[in-house]
This record gives structure tokens, C-alpha cells and sequence, in this order.
């Protein structure tokens, strides 16, 4: 078994794809056996002639030392099947079938006692993925694991540190309370702000952005839930690792740069950059109203008064249509 194994999930993000794709072969030094697998959502953009052209063809015959020996691999036919030795798996979809099931076909190509999930339009530093496996290594008992996640405008990514969208957490940040009250236990839950984020801790939940996964953990919670197209299935992922008694950590020491949302459109930070079509961000938008609504239905519809779940669903819709 190999040490990691990358696993990005692209829809439509060509150049951001290469970028990120060129950091992780730039990065990782020689002593992490790892595999980088790119499972791709149907994308009409060129994507796939990227990799073949920049990275089957380039590398083909040339492994560098550090790298597993890893294939090509099409999905065109429902049927997966290897051509040649290259340093990116390539896995085509024949539609686009959101975040969660695209990761979890990826799942059953790795090989890695580590599964890092990492979005298309990041860029990964040196020794950020030497040093989040050592880590991993060392703390037996984390199910789960991110770095600290950069903004463009220089900012940390705030949903790679959260806190569970309970009722509350949920109310304070909407209304909010949470940013009035920035450093309370009480009113900011939902981005746990009195924790030092200049400090390695644990947290309640990380982003799909950079999500390093020990396999056994993964295996136990089944990987990612399907149900979810597109938001919210990284917050469930972690719900479900804590209830197994994962912990899940926050580890500042090193980084990555996340453009944030280019894929899907509807991020205010990515707004110039974005490759989302109109439709695509109608879509991004429906499908995280409806996440909340199934984070909500799957883990507090039962544990809280009627009443209060009543409230929570006339919120979302009100959101979502204002």
C-alpha cells in the first residue's frame, strides 16, 4: 500500500486543473509513494486534452522517483481500462455526477493508506503534503485532517474551520451575531472563532478543498454520501467520522491556496475568474439550499422539537428565495 493518494474532482476548471496539478508534481519530495487521481465530471472545456497533452505525454516513460506507478484510466465505456504508465490517473464521466460520488469512484481507484481530497483550484506549497502525512502518522486517533486554507485576498478559508450548522450556530452566522461577537463560544459556533488559528486543534468540521482521510476511518463511515450533489457533504463526512470517535484537526503549520468556488460560480471571492456557466450557477445554488436541507433531515431533524425544525426549513427557504 502506498503512502497517499490524491483525489481531485474537476468539472470545467482546465487551467486551474493544470496549475494544481503542477504544484502537487513540484511539492511532494521523495519520500511519499503517492498517486494522483483526477476523476472528471463531464467537462466540455478541453480538460481532458490537458492531462494527456501536458501530463500522459510529458511524463509518460519519465516517472519521477517519488511518484507511484500509476495509468490512465477511461470510463467512456462504464468500463475502466489501463493504457499507459503515466504520473496521473485519469477517470472520464460520462456525466456530471457532483462532488460526492465522483470522490467516491476515485476511493475505489487508491491505493493510499491516506486519501487526500483536494480541489481543482488550489495550489498546493512545499512540504504541506510531507508534513500533513507525518502528522496523520503521529495522531493515530484523526480520522481527518486539513491545513491552513488561503484566500487569494489572504484570508484563511473559513469553512476549512467549522463548527456544526447546529440550530443556533446556524441562526447567530445567518443573522449575523457571529460576526458581532467574533471570538464568543457562544455566539460564533459556526466558525468556532475563540480557537487560535494560529495553533494546530481539533474542530468539528474541514472543506472538501484539502481533506486528508485515514482510509480506515473512511472505510468505517463509507466514504462520501451520495446524497449530496454539490455543499454539505464535507460537513456530513466529519459528522459521521466524529460519531465513530475520529477526531478531525486543524493544522496550520503549512498551506495551500484555494481560489474558492470557480467551479461552481457563486463565490463572491472567484466571481472574475469563475468558469461557471448561468445554468451552472443555478444549479450550485439550488443544490446548497438542499444540502442544508438534508444535513438538517439526516443528523437533527430527530433530536430537536418540532417547532424548532419547522423554523430551521422556513429559514432555508427564505434564504434560498431572498
Amino acid at each position: 500500500m502506498i503512502d497517499l493518494s490524491i483525489i481531485i474532482v474537476s468539472y470545467n476548471t482546465r487551467e486551474f486543473l493544470k496549475k494544481c496539478l503542477e504544484s502537487i508534481l513540484s511539492s511532494i519530495g521523495g519520500k511519499i509513494d503517492y498517486e494522483v487521481i483526477v476523476v472528471d465530471n463531464a467537462s466540455t472545456d478541453g480538460s481532458r486534452g490537458l492531462i494527456e497533452e501536458e501530463f500522459l505525454n510529458r511524463h509518460s516513460g519519465k516517472r519521477r522517483r517519488s511518484a507511484s506507478r500509476i495509468s490512465m484510466v477511461q470510463r467512456d465505456s462504464g468500463q475502466a481500462r489501463m493504457t499507459k504508465d503515466v504520473e496521473v490517473i485519469f477517470i472520464q464521466n460520462k456525466k456530471n455526477l457532483g462532488f460526492s460520488r465522483a470522490n467516491n469512484i476515485g476511493v475505489k481507484q487508491a491505493k493510499g493508506r491516506y486519501l487526500l481530497f483536494l480541489n481543482p483550484d488550489t495550489i498546493v506549497y512545499p512540504n504541506t503534503l510531507q508534513t500533513m502525512v507525518d502528522f496523520m502518522d503521529k495522531h493515530k486517533d484523526a480520522g481527518a485532517a486539513t491545513c491552513k486554507v488561503v484566500l487569494p485576498n489572504g484570508e484563511i478559508d473559513d469553512a476549512t474551520h467549522r463548527g456544526f450548522p447546529t440550530p443556533w450556530n446556524a441562526l447567530c452566522y445567518f443573522s449575523g451575531l457571529s460576526k458581532l461577537f467574533t471570538h464568543s463560544k457562544l455566539f460564533n459556533g459556526y466558525s468556532l472563532g475563540w480557537l487560535d488559528v494560529s495553533k494546530t486543534h481539533e474542530i468539528d468540521a474541514l472543506a472538501g478543498a484539502f481533506m486528508l482521510v485515514r482510509r480506515d476511518a473512511g472505510d468505517q463511515v463509507g466514504w462520501w454520501d451520495e446524497d449530496y450533489f454539490f455543499y454539505g457533504e464535507d460537513i456530513d463526512f466529519c459528522y459521521r467520522l466524529k460519531e465513530k470517535r475520529w477526531k478531525v484537526f486543524y493544522v496550520p503549520t503549512v498551506s495551500i491556496l484555494h481560489f474558492k468556488g470557480v467551479s461552481g460560480g457563486i463565490k463572491s471571492i472567484s466571481k472574475k475568474i469563475t468558469t461557471a456557466t448561468l445554468e451552472t450557477k443555478k444549479r450550485a445554488r439550488q443544490e446548497r439550499f438542499k444540502a442544508m436541507k438534508i444535513f438538517y433531515k439526516k443528523h437533527y431533524q430527530d433530536k430537536y422539537p418540532k417547532a424548532i425544525t419547522w423554523f430551521v426549513y422556513k429559514a432555508i427557504f427564505l434564504k434560498e428565495t431572498l
